[in-house]
């Protein structure tokens, strides 16, 4: 893949991930950044299979942005930028070919990344509960809503769903 493609691929991740995050936060509150979090930016976060590791830069940068929009802190910024990385990382490289183990990727990583932080920020709310609000939200973002995203914007680059192996 050319430097200005990936490039290019990097910028749009981080421009989508931030403006969905900071629309979604201004229209629907607490929704993405309480106890129980339903992000629909979180659908880009297993496209990293078909756009591969720039797309993951783009996701961390955006929500870098996102995160740092909505105050919750320091802790959220950092480590749900990284959860994202690594979410995406792992779409990227370990899944495959395989849709589904691309969308459980970011469900598995979010999940247990966010859901060990947010006690800090929900005190007196229980931790199950919190691992379960993640959970839910990035199954209703990651599968519901980005696995067929994926699968559209697979079958556009062929079969093996690889960005740089679609010849023009």
């Amino acid at each position: 893949m050319r430097r200005s493609t990936s490039i290019t691929i990097a910028a749009m991740f981080a421009a989508l991930y931030a403006v969905i995050t900071i629309l979604e936060t201004t229209l629907g509150g607490p929704i993405t950044f309480g106890p129980i979090q339903v992000r629909v930016s979180d659908a880009l976060l297993p496209l990293a299979m078909v756009f591969g590791l720039p797309s993951a830069v783009g996701a961390f940068i955006g929500t870098v942005l996102a995160n740092s929009y909505t105050g919750l802190g320091l802790i959220d910024i950092i480590f749900g930028s990284i959860a994202n990385l690594v979410a995406c990382v792992l779409s990227a490289k370990f899944s495959r070919g395989n849709p589904i183990i691309a969308t459980l990727y970011p469900v598995v990583v979010v999940t247990a990344v966010v859901g060990s932080y947010l006690p800090i920020y929900f005190q007196g709310v229980p931790q199950w509960l919190l691992y379960a609000g993640v959970a839910g939200g990035e199954i209703i973002a990651c599968i519901v809503l980005g696995l067929p995203l994926l699968l559209a914007i697979r079958r556009y680059w062929g079969r093996t769903g690889k960005m740089e192996q679609r010849r023009e």
